[in-house]
């Protein structure tokens, strides 16, 4: 994705693209976690999408659900909540936040964004994540 803002490469993995979204793996291992970015040119909030986007959006929302769920599922840490978030206040592209949450993990109930630092994904770990989200997305 040729216009995609630099703080997405240092914070996540491609996954592959959907019809609307470029899909990516966060880069914390503590949280099953896909971001979606609608690869509207200069989109910044919801409202820059045209209504028809806006409904695809909202499928692939459900779609990066499922993904994270079967990331949680395939590491042994099933998901009990999916949190959805269009924050944008540190990076203003469009992008939706997808993130499995657990009551065990590190910063239940509350928000995940400014808890801690980011923990590196194992190797061995991460392969599993990605292969799972790509094949619950049909990627």
């Amino acid at each position: 994705m040729a216009d995609l803002d630099p703080a997405f490469l240092a914070t996540s993995d491609a996954l592959g693209d959907l019809a609307l979204c470029h899909v990516r793996l966060q880069r914390d291992a503590r949280y099953a976690w896909v971001v979606l970015i609608p690869r509207s040119p200069g989109a910044r909030e919801l409202e820059d999408l045209a209504p028809g986007e806006r409904d695809v959006l909202m499928e692939e929302i459900v779609r990066a659900g499922q993904a994270v769920r079967a990331v949680g599922e395939t590491l042994g840490r099933p998901v009990a909540k999916l949190n959805v978030g269009q924050l944008g206040n540190v990076t203003p592209q469009l992008h939706v936040h997808v993130v499995g949450r657990r009551p065990d993990d590190p910063a239940w109930p509350g928000p995940v964004w400014g808890h801690g630092a980011a923990e590196t994904w194992r190797p061995a770990d991460l392969a599993l994540a990605l292969d799972a989200a790509r094949r619950a997305l049909g990627l």
